[in-house]
Order: structure tokens, then sequence, then C-alpha cells
């Protein structure tokens, strides 16, 4: 593989039957107000590292799967199939539905509290040793038994894993060892497994159990918290530090300050805008600035960080918030910023879709300390508020349900 990112598709599986939780689809019933599939779907979707992703359903969830697809699926939803008999028909429809691409991530829709890392780790591991798998330590002594359920050992729980899923791929390590076949495996690590191909194991910090039965979901429920009704309020912080550098224009909350060293960076190296996005990003747990618009990427060199910050308030919008308000200091000891305070106030407004009434910003100094007292670089803190809107993707949970 190149030093590029590998490209990355995800398969989710999702032609299960649900026969050990009742009549219903397990994962079109509501978890803290989205269907349990759509965590999964969204989790994936929005991660910058997955390019593509496949839905596998069955003849009787299929068109609710599409629907739920176009509702969270970010634009990354390129293909939703029929899954077959066995495990390994439903993945091998997925792949070949699959755009090209380095690496693939097969999960099961039924593990809803995938989260970025989980997934981040497996592709970055997958990557370098052809295979990773997600798992954790035994924490009950296991008996092996018989027929007539009496036991015949006691396996040392040490040498134990439970796996689960997301599990990853190099593509063409995942398609030779469907190619080979073999008999009905509950995984697609037993498949790799049996070309002899090794298959690094990795932890996970946070629990991601599968949903089975009717207990399962309030487990879920409870390990991702009450869901926030409207009204509800969270607030965050955010912190941007930068270096002058006199070969650039200085722009702060999206204002054009003349006659001084801009500030390096990747982007416009509006420190002022970066804080807000932070504690935007922070109120509302959705990660940080670096995470969303990463500087090593190209497409946001240069990029004007007013637009950054209405790209953040899309995305909380999308998860059902609305700003309320936005405070700013900002720390340096020139240039002289109490003139322009009001214009940034108006330009933030915009984007952050407040009035500007709802917005404050002010200056002070560092009274010559530090580094920022020598005049070395500005520093922006910020606190943000949102609110939980009206009946915010709630109505979402409808999809599919009896």
């Amino acid at each position: 593989m190149s030093d590029a990112r590998p490209s990355a598709g995800a398969i989710v599986l999702a032609a299960g039957r649900s026969t050990r939780i009742g009549d219903e689809d397990k994962l079109l019933l509501p978890l803290n107000g989205l269907p349990v599939l759509a965590h999964s779907v969204r989790a994936l979707a929005r991660c910058e590292a997955v390019d593509h992703v496949v839905l596998v359903a069955n003849e009787v969830n299929r068109d609710a799967m599409i629907r739920l697809g176009a509702q969270h699926g970010e634009g990354k939803l390129c293909s939703v199939v029929l899954g077959g008999e066995r495990r390994q028909d439903s993945v091998a429809a997925g792949l070949q539905a699959l755009p090209l691409t380095d690496l693939v991530l097969i999960h099961d829709g039924a593990r809803p509290l995938v989260t970025e890392t989980i997934i981040r780790d497996g592709l970055r591991i997958a990557a370098s040793d052809g295979a990773a798998v997600v798992a954790s330590e035994v924490a009950d002594t296991i008996k092996q038994v018989d027929e007539a359920e009496r036991v015949t050992q006691t396996p040392d729980r040490s040498a134990l894993r439970a796996v689960g899923t997301p599990q990853v791929f190099q593509r063409a390590l995942l398609e030779r060892a469907h190619a080979a076949g073999g008999s009905d495996v509950t995984d697609d690590a037993a498949l790799v497994e049996a070309l002899g191909a090794p298959i690094q194991l990795y932890p996970t910090a946070t629990p991601n159990p599968k949903i089975t039965r009717p207990d399962d979901l309030r487990i879920a429920a409870a390990l991702l918290g009450a869901p926030l009704t409207a009204g509800a309020t969270r607030t965050g912080q955010g912190v941007d530090v930068h270096r002058f550098d006199a070969d650039r224009a200085l722009i702060l909350g999206g204002v054009l300050i003349p006659d001084h060293a801009g500030l390096a960076g990747h982007s416009d190296g509006d420190a002022v805008s970066h804080a807000i996005i932070d504690a935007l990003l922070g109120a509302a747990a959705l990660g940080d600035i670096g995470q969303h618009f990463p500087s090593g990427e190209e497409r946001w060199r240069g990029a004007d960080s007013l637009d950054l910050l209405r790209r953040c308030v899309t995305m909380l919008q999308a998860e059902g918030y609305r700003v309320d308000y936005v405070d700013v200091t900002i720390v340096c000891e020139t240039p002289r910023l109490r003139p322009h305070v009001d214009e940034m106030r108006g330009r933030l407004a915009c984007p952050l879709a407040v009035e500007p009434a709802a917005v404050s910003v002010k200056a002070t100094t560092s009274d010559g300390l530090g580094a920022l007292g020598r005049s070395e670089g500005l520093q922006a803190q910020a606190i943000a508020g949102i609110i939980r809107a009206a009946s915010a993707k709630e109505g979402d949970a409808d999809v599919g349900q009896r």
C-alpha cells in the first residue's frame, strides 16, 4: 500500500431475521431516538476514513433499509443489496457491490455502539497487518460441554478472546478467503484464518454489544445515555493558538485586520473561528476540528474558516441542535482588536445562524507573559451553548416500525 491514506469501504450486515427478539426486525427498533441500525450507519458514514458504505438487507426489510440509508448514509451509501443464506454469502454480495477499495470493513448492524475510534483503529491496523478484528478479554469462566450439557473441559480464559465487529481486511486478502470457500462460519475472520493468514486482534475501550434479545436494547440505551429532549442545553469550550506569520494576512472572526502579520495555519488561520468550531463540536460531543477538517488534507488548504464554521453548524443541525450563544476571548499583545469587535460579531453571526447579540467577542493581553506576551502569536478561547431543537430527529425512529 502507498503512503497515502488507503481507501476503505464498509459492508453493514442487516440481512438477519431477528428470531430471538420477536416478530419485529431488531435493526429497525427505536434506540434512543433512532433505529438500531442508524447508529452504526451514521458512525461509519461520518468517519472521514470510510469512503463507501454498502447495506446488506433481506427481502422483507430492503425497502426500509433503502430509506434508512438515504437518511443516515451522509451521501456515502452506494448500494443496498440482498444477502444470502449464510453470513459469508451476504458478505460476498456486499463485497461485489462495493466500489474498489484498499480496505474492507465488515460490521454487524446489530452492534450500534461502534465509535469512530474503533473504526479508525481497525482500518489502521489492517492497512499494515492485513487483518484486524476488534476483541475483548473473556471475564467469565468458559466451560466446554458435550451434547448432554456435561462439562468436558475448562479452557484457560487468559488465552481466550470474545471477538465482534468491525472486522477489517485488505481487500485482496478478503477476496482470496471468500474464493477459497469453506464450511459455514460465524465471522469473516474464520475464512481468513483458514488461509493461514495472521489476524491481529485489537481492544476497544468502549463496549459495543450485539443486540440479540430485548434486554440488550435496554443495556445499549443505558450505555448510549438518555437522549436529550427538546429544549435541553449543552455547553462546550474551545481553544486555538497560532504563531504569527509575516507572509500571511491576519483574519480573525472572518475580518481582515490590516497592517499586521497573519497567523500560520493550513487554512486561513482564523483562530477565532477555529476556537468556536471546537467549542460547538465539544458541546455536541462530535469530536474536534482536526477530526472533521484535518490539516493533512489538501482540500482544506487556505480554506475560509467561516465556511468551516458554517459546515460545523450544519453538522449540529443534523444532530438536532441549534446554536444558542458564543463567547470568545482573544489573547494577544498586538494588534489592537477592540475597533474590529463589532464587525467580527456580525461576520460570525451569519454562519452561526444567530443574531449578532448572541455573539460576544472580547480582547485582552497576557501582560507580557510567555510567548503571547512576546507577541509571538495569538490565542482564542471560546465557550458555546447549543440547544436541542424541538422535534429534532425523533421522527427518524419511525423508519420501519410496525
